[in-house]
This record gives structure tokens, C-alpha cells and sequence, in this order.
């Protein structure tokens, strides 16, 4: 999905537990990564991510539904607008998520940013 049709439905959607289960439901559309790669562990996330990026496609899993979603946002968000003011794009969806977890997007912005 496009991140402005993510963007355009996160902003329809009030309830902050019901905008945490789209994003969960996002994490169900990550690509994951081929068996025959290995992905680079991102540093900073309480839950265990990896991605791995070929030629322009990236590919991740995660231990958690939500991280998953962020991480899939995160991607696709990379995608669609770059990666030059993608932590302040992220934060504008507004997601109230825990100082924890804004650790471990930071480490995925580090990773999308430098194309690791």
C-alpha cells in the first residue's frame, strides 16, 4: 500500500486503539525476508527486527505485530517520499507510541537512511 493511502486512513481513524490495529494489520504486509539472505538487526528495538534491502525493495520481519506495522510505515514512507524528513513524517501520523518503541524507530530510520 502507498504510504499516502496509509497516511489517508490513519487520519480517518480516531480511536488510538483502533489506529494500533491498522498499523498491526500493516505489519501483516512486510515482505519477508528470502530464506536464502540475512537481514541486519536493528539496534534500539525492544522487539527483535531485521531488514534486508535489494536493489530498491526491502524486506523485513519482526517479533511483534505492532513493531511490524511501524516498520512496514517506516518502508513505505521511504519509498514514497525518500528518507529526508522521514522521522518528522512519521511522527505526524501521530501514533502515541511509548519512548521505547521511538528508540527502535529511530534505529530504522538509521538503517532506511544510510540503505544498509
Amino acid at each position: 500500500m502507498k504510504y499516502s493511502e496509509i497516511k489517508s486512513i490513519l487520519n480517518q481513524i480516531t480511536d488510538p486503539a483502533e489506529r494500533l490495529e491498522f498499523v498491526m494489520d500493516m505489519g501483516r504486509e512486510l515482505c519477508p525476508i528470502p530464506m536464502d539472505k540475512r537481514g541486519t538487526e536493528i539496534k534500539g528495538c525492544a522487539s527483535r527486527v531485521e531488514i534486508y534491502k535489494e536493489d530498491d525493495n526491502y524486506y523485513a520481519s519482526a517479533d511483534s505485530g505492532l513493531v511490524a506495522g511501524i516498520v512496514y510505515i517506516l518502508i513505505s514512507i521511504a519509498k514514497d517520499n525518500g528518507t529526508d524528513n522521514l522521522l518528522a513524517e512519521f511522527e505526524s501520523l501521530d501514533l502515541k507510541l511509548g519512548s521505547s518503541r521511538m528508540t527502535g524507530v529511530a534505529g530504522v530510520i538509521e538503517f532506511l537512511g544510510h540503505g544498509s
